[in-house]
């Protein structure tokens, strides 16, 4: 069977669009998910740095590589209109100022992804250098567009 063009190319944009829409408790409940994953592996992390528990290379190495894994994946829990629907400590002004929003996300994905890539090699001295980096990056983002 042959199906015209035509309709293929409206089945296909009918498809897109449905998968575009997502309901704003939907995205809100996504996000705090990838938060909750990268708080899960972050506060160990934080431990080592600050001579809480004892610092472990390897542990270290996987939990960053974990945290730079799910970063890309934070900014599609912000689709417009997802600053209600549910309970959220997002801003207004990200919707506001989404371009500068974005590039602070993307900044926290690149010092992540540097975060896995230092912490792969073992040195506790860089590792912890690079962790600040991503600790920044993170403060960055929080005070400008996180409800306290």
């Amino acid at each position: 069977m042959r199906v015209p063009v035509a309709v293929l190319a409206v089945l296909s944009m009918w498809s897109s669009a449905a998968v575009a829409q997502v309901k704003p408790e939907d995205a809100i409940q996504y996000r705090k998910a990838q938060y909750s994953v990268i708080l899960w592996n972050w506060m160990p992390m934080n431990g080592m740095v600050r001579g809480r528990i004892p610092f472990d290379a390897k542990e270290f190495a996987k939990r960053a590589e974990r945290v730079a894994a799910v970063a890309p994946q934070l900014l599609e829990g912000f689709p417009q209109g997802s600053n209600a629907g549910a309970e959220t400590e997002a801003k207004a002004e990200i919707w506001a100022n989404f371009a500068d929003f974005t590039a602070k996300m993307k900044a926290f994905e690149q010092a992540s992804a540097a975060l896995a890539t230092t912490a792969k090699g073992g040195d506790e001295t860089a590792i912890k250098a690079q962790f600040a980096k991503v600790g920044e990056s993170c403060k960055a983002c929080h005070d400008a567009y996180k409800a306290e």
